[in-house]
This record gives C-alpha cells, structure tokens and sequence, in this order.
C-alpha cells in the first residue's frame, strides 16, 4: 500500500509529461543515447522530489478541505513518509544533474529548488507562476549545455519553455481554485479568480508555439503553421467552451493539456536548432 501512496503522490501524470517531454527534447537535440538517458533519469527524479514535497506540505491543508484523492489523506501513505521519498529523490537529482556537466546540472538543479520554492511557499503569494517560469525554462539549458562545447539554448526557446511552464500553473490550479482558497492560498489565479484565469489561460500557450514556430531560422512549414493553428483553436477553446458547460473546469484542463502537446511537439521538431 506504502508504494502504491507514493506513485499517487508523486503527481504522475505531470512528472511523467515534462520527463517524457525533457527526454524527446534530449534526443532531437543530439545528446545521444547515454546522454538522454542521464537527463530523462535526472528529470524524473526531480519531478519526483517535486510531487512528494507538495503532497507532503500541502496534507494538512487536503485534510481540511477532505480531499480523498490525494494518498495521505486516502491512509494510503504516511505524510513523513512521502517527505522522506522527497528528500530522498532530491539527493538523487544532484548526481544525476551534474552527470551532465556542471553548467547543465546547475541550471537543472536551479529549476528543482525553483519548483520547491513553489511548494514551500510562493505559491501562496503573487509570484506563484514564477517558480513554472523558472523550473520549465531551464529545461532547454539543461539539454543544451551537456552537448559537446556546452553551447546555450536559443532565447526563443528559453521563453518558450518558460511560457509553456506558466500555462501549465493556470491550467493546474483551475480544478481546485476554491479549495485553495478556504485554506490560505492566494496565487496569482486566485488573486484574478476564475473567469480572467481562465481567458488568460490561452495567452501562453499561444505565445509559446508562436515562439516555437517563428523563433528558430528558416521559413515555418506547412506542419508548423498547422500545429500552431492548433493550439490557437484548442487554447481559446478551453476559454470559452467552459462557459457554456457546468463542468467546465474538466474542459479547461483538457483544452490547455491538448494545446501544450501541440507545443511539444513543436518542440522536439525543432530541438536540433536549440543550441546556439
């Protein structure tokens, strides 16, 4: 049953989103086999770290609001328990990052601490969407900087990352915006409320894949232009087919999950042109 609590706590679904997405990235980029192994392994354990330090801050406040979904308050889990899972795959992260050469594993690293500070504390403020910022933008350093010569990543790519990391906060928060608030949490979506979050919702994920499309050399395809069709019709869809539904929080999610795929994808099509 212990296990079992931490799968569940450990956020799956996102964890294994920005692994899978980190680790497509690594290999479009060159890093080869040995070197995309070592980046996916470093990203799961720093998502891992991530999910298991929020399930493990946030159990008295699901305890209040009876959330049985999440493990500790289901029994499936001990709090303590999931907080030492945490601490553990953090000390891992650290080796595992800096296989990749310090400069990637520093800029890796940052991102981890970067998602931590959200789950100790920063997501109860203003600065709430800083910490996706910071965590979903250093993942094109992380890959860039363990190739041969260490090069940078593109800007274009950076604030892409980066507002692709903003997007996924509004779109996570949506489902339990009222929960948070009857416990304290007063983040940037909270402080819009529900409708302006929502509409807003669509402003980075379209800024992303217009970054993605636009940003690297060349003229966009016929491919390119079609994904960033994409995600513009399911990102304003997921503003506004909401409205017209009482589950509209479901649809949210959905639209803004199928709009940041459209942008991975745009991703790794263009990884080979990450590094400058």
């Amino acid at each position: 049953m212990t296990l079992r609590g931490l799968l569940a706590a450990c956020h799956p679904l996102p964890t294994a989103a920005v692994t899978a997405f980190t680790t497509a990235v690594a290999a479009a980029a060159g890093r080869g086999v040995t070197g995309t192994v070592v980046v996916g392994a470093a990203v799961l354990a720093g998502q891992l770290s991530v999910g298991w330090c929020n399930d493990a801050v946030d159990a008295t406040r699901d305890r209040a609001v009876e959330r049985t979904t999440k493990p500790v308050v289901a029994g499936l889990v001990g709090r303590r328990t999931v907080a030492v899972a945490a601490g553990v795959a953090l000390a891992a992260c650290v080796p595992l990052s800096l296989a990749s050469g310090w400069p990637a594993g520093v800029v890796h690293l940052g991102g981890v601490l970067a998602a931590w500070a959200y789950d100790l504390g920063l997501k109860r403020t203003v600065w709430s969407w800083l910490p996706y910022a910071v965590g979903f933008g250093s993942l094109p350093a992380f890959v860039t900087l363990g190739l041969p010569g260490r090069p940078g990543p593109a800007a274009w790519a950076v604030a892409a990352a980066a507002l692709l990391g903003v997007g996924a906060h509004l779109a996570n928060v949506l489902p339990d915006l009222d929960d948070d608030r009857r416990t304290g949490v007063r983040g940037l979506p909270h402080r819009l409320g529900v409708r302006w979050t929502r509409a807003l919702l669509a402003v980075p994920l379209v800024g992303a894949s217009a970054l993605v499309v636009l940003g690297p050399p060349g003229r966009p395809g016929g491919l390119e232009w079609a994904a960033l069709g994409a995600c513009a019709v399911l990102s304003v869809a997921s503003a506004v087919v909401p409205a017209l539904r009482r589950s509209w929080r479901r649809y949210a999610f959905l639209g803004a999950v199928a709009a940041a795929a459209a942008v991975v994808a745009l991703f790794v099509l263009h990884a080979a042109a990450l590094p400058t």
